[in-house]
Protein backbone atom coordinates (compact mmCIF):
# COMPACT_ATOMS: atom_id res chain seq x y z
CA UNK A 1 0.00 0.00 0.00
CA UNK A 2 2.75 2.68 -1.35
CA UNK A 3 0.72 5.52 -1.73
CA UNK A 4 -0.88 5.47 2.23
CA UNK A 5 2.50 6.92 3.22
CA UNK A 6 1.59 9.79 1.55
CA UNK A 7 -0.86 11.97 4.00
CA UNK A 8 -1.48 14.42 1.18
CA UNK A 9 -3.25 11.49 -1.55
CA UNK A 10 -5.13 9.93 1.95
CA UNK A 11 -6.62 13.93 2.55
CA UNK A 12 -7.17 14.06 -1.05
CA UNK A 13 -8.99 10.55 -1.64
CA UNK A 14 -10.80 10.94 1.61
CA UNK A 15 -11.93 14.52 0.88
CA UNK A 16 -13.28 13.37 -2.43
CA UNK A 17 -15.23 10.46 0.19
CA UNK A 18 -16.73 13.50 2.09
CA UNK A 19 -17.77 15.18 -0.91
CA UNK A 20 -19.56 12.46 -2.27
CA UNK A 21 -21.32 11.60 0.82
CA UNK A 22 -22.41 15.43 1.12
CA UNK A 23 -23.60 15.91 -2.65
CA UNK A 24 -25.49 12.51 -1.60
CA UNK A 25 -26.98 14.11 1.68
CA UNK A 26 -27.80 17.25 -0.36
CA UNK A 27 -29.87 15.23 -2.93
CA UNK A 28 -31.19 13.04 -0.62
CA UNK A 29 -30.46 9.82 -1.67
CA UNK A 30 -29.67 8.80 2.13
CA UNK A 31 -27.16 8.86 4.34
CA UNK A 32 -23.92 10.88 5.29
CA UNK A 33 -21.72 8.08 3.30
CA UNK A 34 -19.52 8.06 0.73
CA UNK A 35 -16.53 6.15 -1.14
CA UNK A 36 -13.94 6.06 -3.69
CA UNK A 37 -11.89 3.57 -4.77
CA UNK A 38 -8.59 4.03 -5.82
CA UNK A 39 -5.53 2.18 -7.66
CA UNK A 40 -2.15 2.95 -8.03
CA UNK A 41 -3.00 6.51 -7.04
CA UNK A 42 -5.63 7.12 -9.69
CA UNK A 43 -9.11 7.11 -8.93
CA UNK A 44 -11.16 3.84 -10.19
CA UNK A 45 -14.78 5.02 -8.66
CA UNK A 46 -16.74 7.38 -6.69
CA UNK A 47 -19.76 6.63 -4.97
CA UNK A 48 -22.28 7.73 -1.98
CA UNK A 49 -25.05 6.12 -0.31
CA UNK A 50 -27.96 5.44 -2.61
CA UNK A 51 -30.50 3.95 -0.39
CA UNK A 52 -33.47 6.24 -0.26
CA UNK A 53 -32.95 6.49 -4.39
CA UNK A 54 -33.08 3.41 -4.83
CA UNK A 55 -35.00 2.38 -2.54
CA UNK A 56 -32.35 -0.54 -1.98
CA UNK A 57 -31.17 -1.21 1.18
CA UNK A 58 -28.02 -2.82 0.13
CA UNK A 59 -27.28 0.73 -2.00
CA UNK A 60 -24.96 2.03 0.98
CA UNK A 61 -21.82 3.80 -0.61
CA UNK A 62 -19.51 1.30 -0.14
CA UNK A 63 -21.35 -1.36 -2.20
CA UNK A 64 -22.32 1.16 -4.87
CA UNK A 65 -18.68 2.33 -5.58
CA UNK A 66 -17.50 -1.05 -5.43
CA UNK A 67 -20.02 -2.30 -8.28
CA UNK A 68 -18.39 1.19 -10.41
CA UNK A 69 -15.38 0.00 -10.20
CA UNK A 70 -15.97 -3.26 -10.80
CA UNK A 71 -18.02 -2.47 -14.37
CA UNK A 72 -15.49 0.21 -14.98
CA UNK A 73 -11.97 -2.61 -14.86
CA UNK A 74 -14.30 -5.07 -16.24
CA UNK A 75 -13.68 -7.64 -13.04
CA UNK A 76 -14.84 -8.99 -10.10
CA UNK A 77 -11.58 -8.46 -8.74
CA UNK A 78 -10.28 -5.24 -7.18
CA UNK A 79 -7.59 -6.07 -5.66
CA UNK A 80 -4.48 -4.11 -5.04
CA UNK A 81 -7.51 -1.04 -4.45
CA UNK A 82 -7.81 1.25 -1.80
CA UNK A 83 -11.39 1.77 -0.74
CA UNK A 84 -11.79 5.51 1.40
CA UNK A 85 -15.00 5.71 3.13
CA UNK A 86 -16.52 7.93 5.36
CA UNK A 87 -17.92 5.67 7.78
CA UNK A 88 -16.51 2.07 8.96
CA UNK A 89 -18.06 0.01 7.18
CA UNK A 90 -21.31 -1.90 8.15
CA UNK A 91 -21.48 -6.29 8.00
CA UNK A 92 -22.86 -6.34 4.84
CA UNK A 93 -20.37 -3.65 3.22
CA UNK A 94 -17.22 -5.95 5.43
CA UNK A 95 -18.69 -8.64 3.07
CA UNK A 96 -18.39 -7.23 -0.39
CA UNK A 97 -15.25 -5.66 0.49
CA UNK A 98 -13.81 -9.25 1.41
CA UNK A 99 -15.92 -10.43 -1.77
CA UNK A 100 -14.15 -8.12 -3.99
CA UNK A 101 -10.37 -9.09 -2.51
CA UNK A 102 -10.38 -4.81 -1.49
CA UNK A 103 -7.55 -5.32 1.23
CA UNK A 104 -6.62 -1.79 2.29
CA UNK A 105 -9.67 0.64 3.48
CA UNK A 106 -9.50 4.10 5.23
CA UNK A 107 -12.24 5.25 7.04
CA UNK A 108 -13.21 8.08 8.85
CA UNK A 109 -15.84 7.87 11.28
CA UNK A 110 -16.79 4.49 13.46
CA UNK A 111 -19.46 2.72 15.02
CA UNK A 112 -19.97 5.00 17.88
CA UNK A 113 -20.60 7.97 15.70
CA UNK A 114 -22.78 6.32 13.26
CA UNK A 115 -25.22 5.33 16.15
CA UNK A 116 -25.54 9.28 16.66
CA UNK A 117 -27.22 8.98 13.76
CA UNK A 118 -29.35 5.61 14.42
CA UNK A 119 -27.41 4.18 12.30
CA UNK A 120 -26.41 1.03 15.25
CA UNK A 121 -24.23 -1.63 12.88
CA UNK A 122 -22.73 -3.28 15.83
CA UNK A 123 -26.76 -4.51 16.78
CA UNK A 124 -26.78 -6.11 13.09
CA UNK A 125 -23.78 -7.65 14.08
CA UNK A 126 -24.87 -8.53 17.60
CA UNK A 127 -28.56 -10.02 16.34
CA UNK A 128 -26.99 -11.91 13.13
CA UNK A 129 -26.48 -15.30 14.98
CA UNK A 130 -30.06 -14.77 16.22
CA UNK A 131 -31.47 -14.79 13.28
CA UNK A 132 -30.30 -18.10 11.89
CA UNK A 133 -33.06 -19.05 14.79
CA UNK A 134 -35.67 -17.58 12.04
CA UNK A 135 -34.55 -19.68 8.92
CA UNK A 136 -35.18 -22.78 7.59
CA UNK A 137 -32.77 -25.19 5.66
CA UNK A 138 -34.47 -27.67 2.89
CA UNK A 139 -33.57 -29.52 -0.26
CA UNK A 140 -29.66 -29.50 0.26
CA UNK A 141 -29.32 -31.93 -2.32
CA UNK A 142 -30.63 -29.56 -4.86
CA UNK A 143 -27.84 -27.23 -4.16
CA UNK A 144 -25.40 -29.87 -4.38
CA UNK A 145 -26.45 -29.95 -8.06
CA UNK A 146 -25.95 -26.86 -8.78
CA UNK A 147 -22.38 -26.71 -7.21
CA UNK A 148 -21.57 -30.08 -9.52
CA UNK A 149 -23.00 -27.83 -12.50
CA UNK A 150 -21.07 -25.02 -11.82
CA UNK A 151 -17.86 -27.48 -10.98
CA UNK A 152 -18.42 -28.70 -14.67
CA UNK A 153 -18.19 -25.58 -16.59
CA UNK A 154 -15.72 -23.75 -13.46
CA UNK A 155 -13.08 -23.22 -16.31
CA UNK A 156 -15.12 -20.71 -18.06
CA UNK A 157 -16.15 -18.95 -15.33
CA UNK A 158 -13.35 -16.83 -13.48
CA UNK A 159 -14.46 -15.92 -10.07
Amino acid sequence: MEHMRNWHDMNKFMELAYNEALDGVCKRHGGPFGAVIVKDGKIIAKGHNEVLLRHDPTAHAEIVVIRKACKKLNTVDLGGCTLYVTSKPCPMCKGAIQWSRIKDVVFSGDYEDAKKLDFDDLLFSDEFDEEDNHWTQMDQENFVKLIDAFSSCKNEIRY
